[in-house]
């Protein structure tokens, strides 16, 4: 870009008290620093507990465990917040749109009108990808699932656009996310068009750029493509919320992956190999296998009941969240895009969705629910959205990935830039065998 661009510094945490370790087993006692954030709980800094005491924590999961001083996103799970550098992501989801939050999240400050049409831009001449990679999606089965497809794709970049992997060179680092936030939509659009068997449609500088995801996917050769801007609306949103969403799963394996001075785009690949799993980026579809195994209305209460039953396996998916124990905030902005796309796109003829609307109505008005605080979450939404969008499931976990791009970029440019950043190494509570002698085969039982 040819104009000033903001750029933020990663603030050291504030020393704000110590807390007292004591270890009774061998009678010494130990100060370990707490660290105050902007907002949220304070942490122990643990940094120099191995060296001072001899021992690790043990944090499976690292759910207790702060990795890194970040700057992009915030969330309280308990009063229902998500905000990126400071903005609520309900205002955000309804004055911006997604090139806006990626400036945003990118670079600390909301774009000026200028700088937010010169990103636009450069966003926008970056879309096409190199022509050698058709060849590179001919190397796999059309039935691929979606998903392996993009970890390839992704991936492969590093081999097309090499002069963009010296993470050292601020320039090249910056040509590298701009060119992801660029190329994976039309890497996404060819991956569905590949396994569908139609052409791949190469992209359009005179559209915005939902409007021309929309357009590499569902339009063909022989006719004219009419933007609908429900659906494009609908689907920029989308991608607004799913933008970031701190340290999840897979924006820890970004983070960890470039913590070894890996190339952006391995770094994103290995992210996107992580929302591949069903427990991160797959919710949306067993939305939709649920309500399939529901079948029909009369059967909700069944189903209701089975979900009350402590001792029944069967669970409500798309309802209650792992960090908001509250209204999931994404969740009540995509109810809205939801039904204004199943109004434009109509559910009579589509009984799935049908059947989705009457659910989260009784689930709404069921005292169980709403004394716990099992709302629809975002997953819950997206997927009946993105079904009534024409898409199939397939193509749900790529599309999150999609959207994913800007937070796992952001996270990972501000990881390089971050003074204290060193290559992750997590340590382990060995529960293993001790030392044995080797025993020689013909002596083995």
């Amino acid at each position: 870009m040819d104009m000033p661009i903001p750029q933020t510094k990663l603030a050291d945490p504030k020393e704000c008290g110590h807390v007292t370790l004591i270890d009774h087993a061998n009678d010494k006692q130990y100060e370990l620093p707490v660290l105050e954030g902007s907002e949220g709980p304070n942490v122990i800094d643990v940094q120099k507990l191995y060296r001072d005491t001899g021992y690790f924590t043990y944090d499976p999961g690292y759910t207790s465990t702060g990795s890194c001083n970040s700057q992009l996103t915030f969330i309280d799970g308990e009063k229902g917040i998500l905000r990126h550098r400071g903005y609520a992501i309900e205002e955000l989801a309804e004055k911006s749109d997604y090139l806006e939050v990626c400036f945003l999240l990118l670079y600390g400050e909301l774009p000026t009108a200028a700088q937010k049409a010169e990103f636009g831009r450069e966003i926008t001449y970056h879309t096409m990808v190199h022509e050698q990679l058709q060849y590179f999606y001919r190397g796999f089965r059309r039935d691929a699932h979606p998903m392996a497809v993009m970890v390839g794709v992704v991936g492969a970049l590093s081999a097309f656009y090499h002069e963009s992997t010296d993470i050292h060179d601020l320039e090249k680092r910056r040509l590298a996310t701009h060119q992801l936030i660029a190329k994976m939509p039309t890497l996404a659009a060819m991956t569905y068009k590949y396994s569908i068997g139609q052409p791949f449609i190469y992209p359009r500088n005179d559209l915005p750029y939902s409007e021309n995801f929309l357009y590499m996917t569902f339009s063909v050769p022989s006719e004219e493509y009419k933007i609908n801007p429900v659906l494009s609306r609908a689907m920029d949103r989308i991608f607004i919320l799913h933008a970031d969403h701190e340290q999840n799963a897979s924006t820890s394996t970004v983070r960890i992956a470039g913590s070894s001075g890996a190339n952006p785009f391995a770094c994103i690949a290995a992210g996107i190999a992580s929302l591949w799993g069903p427990a991160h980026g797959g919710a949306n579809q067993a939305v939709l296998a649920m309500l399939r195994e529901i079948g029909s209305k009369d059967r909700i209460p069944e189903f209701i009941k089975r979900a009350k039953d402590k001792d029944d396996p069967f669970r409500l998916m798309g309802f209650g969240h792992r960090v908001y124990k509250n209204y999931d905030p994404r969740a009540a902005i995509l109810r809205e895009s939801t039904h204004e796309v199943l109004d434009e796109v109509g559910v009579k003829d589509e009984p799935l969705l049908d059947l989705a609307i009457e659910l989260e109505r009784i689930a709404l008005e069921d005292d169980y629910f709403v004394e716990r605080k099992l709302f629809p979450n975002v997953d819950f939404y997206s997927g009946i959205t993105l079904k009534a969008m024409g898409f199939p499931e397939s193509m749900f976990t790529p599309l999150f990935a999609l959207g994913r791009t800007a937070g796992w970029i952001a996270q990972w440019k501000e990881m390089i830039k971050d003074p204290h950043q060193r290559i992750g190494r997590p340590r382990q509570l060995f529960t293993g065998p001790t030392l044995r002698p080797f025993v020689p085969i013909e002596k083995r039982s």
